[in-house]
């Protein structure tokens, strides 16, 4: 899970996407068309991180709505305490992917989505996201 650790936190409401589960803490990003979805391994241009959950049980699942995102800004530092791999102190300005829109991959580097600021443990760390929408500083195919 991601969660802000530096700057004020700024919630908007953002489209969701009809049918697509959002947990708390996910990275999101807009899919071009209809609405912001949960990140994966392969996206870019992120624009926040969700501030609630939205699970197939809610009235939102199945009818177009909003949820809200606390929208990430330039040098805003995020913790994930959820770290694909083996991350180590030596690693702090290594630039890594995520796994999904809740975990980082420690040992994948092809879209250097995030950048690693202050070691906290094994499987968690403070991070820079390096793809936000307003920045556009990552490579999305």
């Amino acid at each position: 899970m991601f969660k802000r650790e530096t700057g004020r936190p700024n919630l908007f409401p953002l489209k969701n996407v009809i049918t697509t589960d959002y947990n708390l803490g996910d990275l999101v990003y807009s899919n071009g068309s209809s609405g912001f979805v949960p990140a994966d391994a392969t996206s870019g241009d992120h624009y926040g991180i969700a501030a609630e959950e939205l699970p197939s049980t809610d009235d939102r699942y199945t009818t177009a709505g909003e949820i809200s995102v606390d929208l990430l800004s330039p040098g805003d530092l995020v913790r994930c305490d959820d770290v694909d791999g083996t991350l180590t102190e030596a690693m702090e300005g290594t630039t890594m992917d995520l796994s999904n829109a809740e975990s980082v991959n420690a040992a994948a580097t092809s879209k250097n989505v995030v950048t690693l600021i202050k070691y906290v443990s094994a499987t968690e760390g403070i991070f820079m996201i390096n793809s936000l929408a307003c920045v556009k500083n990552v490579a999305t195919s």
